[in-house]
């Protein structure tokens, strides 16, 4: 059996049945968006770790290093954001290529310093080591929360509202204008931002986890159609989703519209826009958004709801129930090019040799 046969989620489902038998009281392993272990009887640690690969996840020359520095640790903090924790400190370990300039390193510290010092979170260590070709980087970030209080995949509950905190496929559009190499034109440049400097929503994860309604919570990092998913798994439900209540920017649907772009595609299986995807008790969303509002400053919006069935997303447009076969990124499937997860995903020959075509 090969490893594209199974995909990403089935080689993470082997490896998670292998070690069922080694856990203990109180942790949480794999599954959710970070790991939670006890940490005294108040608290408990949160725990997550990201891997960035050159010509898989980014586009070194179309990335400052400043950018990539922060897009590293801010998949990170968006992983703790979802679990409604706040983040204390991370772990930077950098394969380097011998002939990278020192200046680029430091240009790439100072953007990881920058949200380090946004949101208060300590640089404790990490490893360097020689790279023969491509510059990868792995993040580990820890956090805390009151015991008991993360919010995880498997809370969904019938009937609950689905929600999310921002706009979905900005971050999508960015990559189809660096696939493409659009013209630099100040909305192609505001796509490309979005895509290439997230910002996770640490305060707001923090805000919701706060509210006993708030209930199953991710970050939406490979798209709706596939993160919702894992919901939808973890709590034995089924979803009802309209396409039409996803909140889209003006400027996506301006510069979908002028290029032809499958704009349903990009809002439902683009990944990397970094908002909170959540669900709510039912008849709460009206305070729970007034507030919101009164602390943020804008509003939540309510996508779909929770109901009873087998774990997939039943997906509506037009008051009407549509066919809607839209995936997000999956890691390894035999010929996927998908625009979901990261700046480049390489998983067919053919299209790993058109992707490295562009990337020079």
């Amino acid at each position: 059996m090969k490893l594209h046969e199974i995909g990403e989620f089935g080689f993470i489902d082997r490896i998670a049945k292998m070690f069922q038998d080694l856990s203990s009281p109180g942790y949480l392993g794999i599954g959710d968006d970070c790991a939670v272990v006890p940490f005294n009887d108040k608290e408990d640690y949160v725990i997550t770790t990201d891997l960035l690969i050159e010509d898989i996840h980014f586009l070194k020359d179309r990335i400052t290093p400043m950018q990539l520095g922060h897009k590293s640790l801010a998949v990170n903090l968006s992983d703790i954001a979802a679990m409604g924790a706040k983040p204390v400190g991370s772990f930077l370990s950098i394969g380097i290529p011998a002939e990278t300039e020192v200046e680029y390193l430091d240009s790439f510290m100072k953007g990881y310093r920058s949200l380090s010092q946004k949101y208060q979170v300590l640089l404790l260590g990490g490893d360097t080591t020689k790279s023969k070709k491509f510059l990868t980087i792995n993040v580990g970030v820890i956090g805390k929360c009151s015991k008991g209080s993360a919010r995880l995949r498997s809370m969904a509950q019938n009937d609950d509202i689905v929600c999310v905190t921002g706009f979905l496929g900005d971050s999508a559009g960015g990559l189809e204008v660096l696939l493409h190499r659009l013209p630099e034109t100040k909305d192609n440049l505001q796509l490309i931002q979005y895509h290439h400097q997230p910002e996770p929503h640490i305060n707001e994860g923090l805000w919701l986890a706060k509210q006993p309604e708030v209930r199953a919570m991710m970050d939406v990092s490979d798209g709706i159609s596939s993160d919702l998913v894992h919901i939808l798994k973890a709590s034995g439900k089924s979803a009802v989703i309209d396409i039409d209540k996803i909140p889209v920017s003006d400027i996506l649907r301006k510069v979908s519209s002028e290029h032809g772009w499958d704009l349903e595609r990009l809002i439902t299986s683009g990944g990397e826009d970094y908002v909170l995807l959540f669900t709510m008790k039912g008849n709460s969303f009206e305070e729970i958004n007034a507030g919101y509002k009164a602390a943020f400053g804008r509003g939540l919006v309510k996508i779909g709801k929770i109901i009873e069935g087998e774990s997939h997303i039943r997906w509506m447009q037009n008051n009407k129930e549509v066919a809607f076969a839209q995936h997000g990124f999956n890691h390894f499937n035999e010929a996927q090019f998908s625009r979901a997860s990261g700046e480049l995903k390489i998983v067919s020959r053919t299209l790993a040799k058109r992707s490295h075509e562009r990337s020079e």
